[in-house]
């Protein structure tokens, strides 16, 4: 027997409706906003990753899913979405449209890492990337939208974290102010941030490790080396979020593993969950990313959060899925050749009035068949034998309550349509 690869996962059918729902979310969540969905590749030339993230950064050390195809070019499948949706924007003239252009996607991401609860090497994320706008308010919304997908799944305990890294001049500075204060502690630190050290010095912020993390908190803070600019931006963010009632934590370590973000970085947080914490989803301000990747300024920001994540997160919540996941409205159940033939048309016509409609294809006795109805949770059975074809009705049973009722056969559909349908 082939196995499936380490890593990833099949979506079976019994819980495929949990995807829907999210997915729905998601889509519906981004209309009110006005963000319009992209579509890009499964994979890309390689270089856009290692232009767009940053070589200093774990993805592109660790994590890339890369190999020649057949002439020789170097190809990887995508490990996050905002870099492929920038290139799209350069590639197709979006920059030509009016501003800003506000976009979401719902995609696989592939990341070649230790596979963990929520974190498969195949994974899907839903973004959010909006182009063309400065304006903290612009921050506020992404943030916002992300709120309000969470709000509309169920997960109300969600809190952002949030801090400012300032401007590319801010960050010089303060990247130096890093170098003098860590080089005495490198030799207690982890072999990834000696190499952080010398490639993106910021980047060691962001490691786990507990030994750093015991450094790393008597670092010098980025808000101490922010420009006049970059302070105004992000002090007008938060009057933004205070107005919008939405709660946030500062945390002045926090930057994010892309090399791309400018000013502002945030991650949503989980909390108040049993047997679930941690982050479900994060992103930030990106006003650089086009010019890396050969395009004309363009301010930018956005964010990507794990289905897999927040469907964890969901099922640890005690939310119930079970009310999305659509059943039959009628199974018709049919013994002999010709009430078979009936029971195909009526599905037919059933399912082209918009009904639910399953009939037996196993020849099972009408018995198994009434069993196999309530296995499915159909609402409605009809019987159909020799006998209701001759008198041209049938009788249609409630499988919630039992009650039964005898219709005319050339007015059943319209009977049930009427039933399910205006209900």
């Amino acid at each position: 027997m082939i196995n499936i690869p380490k890593g990833t996962k099949d979506v079976l059918p019994q819980e495929s409706y949990k995807w829907h729902f999210i997915e729905n979310t998601a889509m519906n969540v981004a209309k009110i906003y006005n963000f319009k969905e992209i579509r890009t590749p499964v994979f890309e030339h390689t270089e856009l990753f290692l232009r767009g993230i940053g070589d200093s950064t774990d993805i592109v050390n660790k994590e890339m899913y890369t190999f020649l195809d057949k002439g020789e070019r170097s190809i990887t499948l995508k490990p996050e979405g905002t870099a492929c949706v920038a290139r799209s924007y350069i590639e197709n003239g979006l920059f030509n449209e009016m501003q800003p252009i506000k976009m979401y996607y719902l995609t696989p991401i592939f990341r070649y890492e230790r596979p963990q609860a929520g974190r498969l090497r195949q994974h899907h994320q839903f973004g959010v990337e909006a182009f063309g706008s400065d304006n903290p308010s612009m921050d506020a919304e992404v943030i916002s939208l992300g709120i309000n997908f969470y709000k509309q799944l169920g997960l109300t305990d969600i809190i952002v974290q949030i801090n400012n890294i300032g401007c590319v001049d801010d960050r010089v500075k303060y990247n130096q102010a890093l170098k003098e204060f860590f080089a005495p502690h490198l030799k207690n630190m982890c072999e990834d941030c000696a190499v952080r050290y010398k490639k993106n010095t910021l980047r060691m912020l962001d490691c786990k490790v507990e030994e750093c993390q015991n450094t790393i908190k008597n670092a010098p803070k980025i808000s101490d080396y922010l420009c006049e600019d970059c302070k105004a931006h992000f002090a007008k963010l938060l009057v933004i979020l205070d107005s919008l009632n939405i709660k946030y934590k500062l945390n002045t370590n926090l930057v994010r593993g892309l090399d791309y973000y400018t000013q502002t970085v945030f991650e949503f947080i989980a909390e108040g969950i049993s047997g679930f914490s941690g982050v479900i989803g994060g992103g930030g301000r990106y006003d650089n990313l086009i010019d890396t990747l050969g395009g004309k300024h363009t301010p930018a920001v956005g964010f990507g959060t794990g289905l897999e994540r927040i469907m964890g997160a969901m099922e640890s919540a005690g939310i119930n899925f079970s009310d999305f996941d659509y059943k039959p409205d009628v199974f018709i159940a049919n013994v002999g050749e010709n009430p078979f033939l009936k029971a195909v048309i009526l599905a037919k016509e059933m399912r082209d009035r918009g009904l639910i409609a399953e009939y037996d294809q196993l020849n099972r006795s009408v018995k198994s068949q009434f069993k196999y109805a309530d296995k499915i949770k159909a609402r409605y059975v009809i019987t159909i034998g020799d006998d209701e074809l001759i008198k041209d009705e049938a009788e249609v049973k409630n499988m919630l309550n039992g009650a039964t009722v005898t219709v005319k056969l050339k007015f059943i559909v319209d009977f049930l349509e009427e039933l399910i349908l205006t209900k």
